[in-house]
């Protein structure tokens, strides 16, 4: 009966740990969109999903566009590591789709960026995080 107890907190506690890194990602995204719109970028889409992956967010100014990873972490260092080599190619893979649906796509420039949310300071915009296959 115990055990039944300990499994079924241990799953709340789960939980609520989901729960609030979600509400986390929603706000580091948030802020990140509001620091790309003071440099003049327009956010044209937020958690981009596709069968291959999610981009967090796509910004465009003029003819470049930027698919942003969002990282809400202690560090820069620990941000810029969590943009691991998988992840890459996830979002990769996302933003061709994404790019292949544009009618302007042969003008299009992109670039993959990071925007580090960190604790108590302003959002860091990395640009080139990583660079794509082409």
């Amino acid at each position: 009966m115990a055990a039944c107890s300990n499994s079924r907190k241990a799953a709340v506690a789960d939980q609520l740990s989901r729960r609030k890194a979600y509400k986390r990602g929603h706000r580091g995204e948030w802020l990140a969109a509001l620091a790309l719109m003071l440099k003049g970028y327009r956010i044209v889409a937020r958690r981009y999903r596709t069968k291959l992956g999610e981009i967090d967010l796509i910004a465009r100014r003029g003819d470049l566009v930027l698919i942003v990873e969002v990282k809400a972490r202690p560090t820069l260092a620990e941000a810029m590591e969590a943009v691991a080599y998988g992840s890459q190619r996830r979002i990769e893979g996302a933003a061709d789709l994404w790019l292949s649906r544009q009618p302007d796509y042969g003008r299009l420039s992109v670039r993959f960026d990071l925007v580090a949310v960190l604790p108590r300071r302003w959002p860091v915009h990395v640009e080139n995080v990583f660079y794509g296959r082409n």
